[in-house]
């Protein structure tokens, strides 16, 4: 349980109590990540419903509102530095890492993350004029998967964030959340069974382009899965 509060401090601005915890326990934390998920969804998705019942946009607004208060943009963050870093990439590798370690966002990140926001509107605009409300709920939780399996495949980009989740990731973990994610696919909505190859894309394009992963590289991942999360489910809503 102290993993799991850990995970929620990390990933949330939820108010919650102190606990002691040592590197080990931090580094743990990750195994909860999709559960993590599962709140975050709830929350955007009654959100979604709260405000669609005055309007539709309004209820987009309200859901990506509630989405990019409740993690703290920290994964917005996450998606502008590895922008910025990959606008850098053609003066070379050096000035690449120096620009990914830059806590300053330069317009490649403000580019990128007006484009994640606007995009995550109108695809959860889409969701909710088609009433599609339930199909939000597991794609925080299918999302926050993806970073297990980019933590056991591949290498720290250095030591920090990325190196510290690569051994505290264990193969029982994994297969129990796929077993979850299964389950979520039956019940919930089989778009959710793109998050494979959502996984795919991300870690052979950062392993490509970067050279590894980091806690940015963690972080842009998220967002970009979870906008290929509703794209998908969206898609699916559509041909309902």
């Amino acid at each position: 349980m102290k993993r799991f509060v850990l995970a929620l401090q990390f990933l949330t601005r939820l108010p919650l109590p102190a606990v002691a915890a040592d590197p080990d326990d931090f580094a743990a934390s990750i195994r909860w990540f999709p559960a993590v998920g599962i709140i975050i969804g709830l929350l955007v998705m009654a959100a979604a419903w709260a405000g669609a019942q005055v309007d539709s946009w309004i209820g987009a607004l309200a859901a990506l509102a509630v989405w990019t208060w409740v993690t703290g943009a920290l994964h917005l963050d996450g998606l502008g530095d590895i922008a910025d870093a990959v606008g850098a990439a053609h003066k070379g590798r050096d000035r690449l890492i120096a620009v990914l370690r830059d806590p300053h966002a330069g317009s490649f990140a403000v580019v990128a993350i007006a484009m994640q926001l606007i995009a995550k509107l109108i695809l959860l605009h889409h969701l909710i004029e088609v009433n599609a409300f339930i199909a939000l709920a597991p794609i925080p939780f299918a999302a926050r998967i993806a970073p297990l399996c980019w933590a056991r495949w591949l290498t720290p980009l250095h030591e920090g964030l990325g190196s510290r989740f690569r051994h505290a990731v264990r193969a029982v973990d994994l297969i129990l959340w796929a077993l979850a994610l299964i389950a979520a696919a039956m019940m919930v909505s089989p778009s959710l069974l793109s998050l494979p190859l959502a996984v795919l894309l991300w870690g052979r394009w950062i392993r490509r382009h970067i050279g590894g992963i980091s806690g940015d590289g963690h972080g842009a991942g998220i967002e970009l899965t979870e906008t290929t999360l509703l794209v998908a489910a969206s898609a699916l809503a559509g041909l309902a």
